[in-house]
């Protein structure tokens, strides 16, 4: 009796280990889905609260670039550039930025006397706005290319006048202050890069390969001028109807005094890419920038340049003359007063 009896209460206690083996097994086997379910099951029926307050990036950032830039009646400045962005810089360069419906890189923007403005860009976007660039509504109906639709330069008159050029030789013209546009031109295989309008109704386009045209607005029609180079023009500018300025690749300056039917070379001493002119009315002198923040001033045979900043050699490619000396745009935006420089901060 004692045998059978310490036989029989020992079997459960043997039993014992094998069954936490086989538990401990089950659990581990089913532990990942329980893992699965308990994330799906937040994912769907658990919703993160919001703790602080909203980040809101600053209105200039440190990788934002800017390709256009206008003067308000106001004073304050219109600039245009990456990812749709238009920002208004007062006096005092406090930056706000306004409102646009685009994410396109803007090219560049221009004013009416009145405070319209017009902007251009990446795309064939137009956007205008009729409150000084507090709010902008983009232009619907503007021509398009199958191929290529990037505009590079906008330029305005009295009376709602607007002229934007671009890719596939886009030459389109607006009379109602930026909202609704034409063609001037049939596209072609060309870029056109600035124009100038000169006063009455003529005006004078540059572009890719030296090409340069002259034409009516009220007869449509047009000139081939042989401007003698075959490197791109990148800007034009004219102080009268007359004299102006041109400036491109690897230095390229040309000077004309007949309204742009024949043009002159100057050397200006510098041999980088220059994209944009500006007449100095305080001085009476051409005012060139570019690549490496290169800069020259001068006019006709006398002409003496620098750097901006040996600190930061950025690119430009705009110049906006203002009282006191200019406001440049490209890589970073920010004032040159002719012997200091004075980039805005983010």
């Amino acid at each position: 009796m004692s045998n059978l009896a310490t036989t029989q209460l020992s079997l459960p206690q043997a039993q014992a280990p094998g069954i936490a083996a086989r538990l401990m097994k089950f659990l581990v086997a089913i532990l990942p889905w329980v893992i699965i379910f308990a994330l799906l099951w937040a994912g769907i029926f658990i919703r993160p609260q919001p703790v602080g307050s909203t980040i809101i990036p600053p209105a200039l950032e440190s990788r934002d670039q800017f390709y256009g830039l206008a003067q308000l009646p106001s004073g304050e400045l219109l600039a245009a550039g990456s990812g749709g962005k238009i920002l208004k810089i007062a006096a005092d360069r406090s930056i706000v930025r306004t409102s646009t419906p685009v994410s396109s890189t803007l090219q560049d923007v221009a004013v009416w006397a009145n405070g319209r403005a017009v902007a251009v860009g990446n795309d064939g976007v137009v956007l205008y706005s009729t409150d000084q660039g507090a709010t902008w509504k983009q232009a619907r109906k503007v021509p398009r290319s199958e191929v290529a639709n990037k505009l590079n330069r906008v330029r305005v008159a009295g009376d709602g006048l607007a002229i934007a050029v671009g890719e596939m030789g886009a030459l389109l013209i607006s009379r109602d202050y930026g909202q609704s546009w034409q063609r001037l031109r049939e596209e072609e295989d060309v870029a056109w890069n600035d124009l100038a309008l000169l006063g009455d109704d003529s005006l004078l386009v540059v572009g890719e390969f030296g090409r340069v045209i002259r034409g009516s607005l009220s007869q449509m029609d047009w000139q081939e001028v042989d401007a003698g180079i075959g490197t791109s023009l990148m800007a034009v500018s004219f102080r009268d109807g007359l004299n102006g300025l041109a400036v491109g690749l690897e230095g390229m300056v040309l000077e004309t005094t007949d309204g742009g039917l024949s043009w002159e070379p100057r050397n200006v001493g510098l041999a980088e890419h220059l994209f944009d002119v500006a007449w100095l009315a305080e001085q009476q002198q051409w005012f060139v920038t570019g690549a490496l923040g290169r800069w020259a001033v001068g006019s006709e045979e006398q002409w003496q340049g620098g750097v901006l900043d040996q600190r930061n050699l950025a690119w430009h490619v705009r110049a906006l003359p203002v009282a006191g000396g200019l406001w440049l745009a490209g890589a970073d935006i920010g004032h040159w007063d002719g012997q200091r420089w004075s980039p805005l901060k983010p």
